[in-house]
């Protein structure tokens, strides 16, 4: 039974991530990170899928490995961000109290990913390791 409620977790994370993919102010990898831990816990084939993916795999093993965010995605992360507030502004046209409740939670995002490790060069990558 939990098994199986991990697996739906997943699902939707997974699917929220391909969601976000498409649209520019909903983040992909986050939901993806999210869709891999509950994949760990209920398929370990879609966790292989997912960590084999030639497009977002590289990002998602260096999290799990290092915890650690490239500097290209920094910069996508907070650039989104950014284009998802002024969305938001834009849109919504929403009251004072929740403009600077919504920047908060944003500034905080951002504040996190980028205090978030660079990631460590591969040792398969080191000249030593090709012997």
């Amino acid at each position: 039974m939990i098994k199986a409620l991990w697996l739906a977790l997943g699902c939707v994370m997974l699917a929220l991530g391909v969601i976000g993919a498409f649209l520019p102010v909903m983040p992909t990898t986050i939901f993806l990170i999210l869709a891999v831990g509950c994949f760990s816990r209920s398929s370990p084939r879609l966790e292989k899928w997912l960590l084999d993916s030639p497009t977002y795999g590289p990002a998602l093993r260096t999290w799990r490995e290092q915890g650690a965010v490239s500097r290209k995605g920094k910069t996508y992360a907070c650039l989104g961000m950014a284009a998802g507030y002024a969305l938001f502004w834009w849109s919504a046209h929403p009251s004072w109290l929740l403009a600077v409740g919504v920047g908060l939670f944003f500034i905080a995002s951002a504040a996190y990913v980028l205090s978030r490790p660079a990631p460590k060069a591969s040792d398969s990558a080191s000249p030593d390791a090709r012997g």
